[in-house]
């Protein structure tokens, strides 16, 4: 399975990002070809590591990497890339693709 996990920092207009986020952002990425579950934190986030600007964690799964990359070159892959800016900055997010195995 292959899985990207989307790490917002706190956003500087909470209400802004949840109406956006949830109204827009969110419907925009579960038309994503191939896309199996999107998920999210549930509440506030803690950090064992000392971390505390992390706001908001999304994981998207797809059966394939290849599947993935496909979704996001797609006209509704553009439009979400082009909708995370409007969430976030690169500065203000961290973004991760990975295959996963069970061990």
């Amino acid at each position: 399975m292959a899985i990207m996990t989307v790490i917002y920092k706190t956003p500087n207009d909470k209400d802004f990002f949840e109406k956006h986020y949830f109204e827009v952002h969110v419907p925009l990425a579960k038309q994503l070809p191939g896309l199996i579950k999107y998920e999210i934190n549930d509440g506030s986030i803690t950090s064992t590591t000392g971390h505390s600007d992390v706001y908001r964690i999304a994981n998207l799964y797809f059966d394939f990497i290849e599947t993935m990359m496909n979704a996001f070159q797609s006209e509704i892959g553009q439009q979400c890339a082009a909708d995370r800016k409007i969430l976030a900055s690169n500065d203000e997010v961290q973004i991760y693709i990975y295959d996963t195995k069970i061990l």
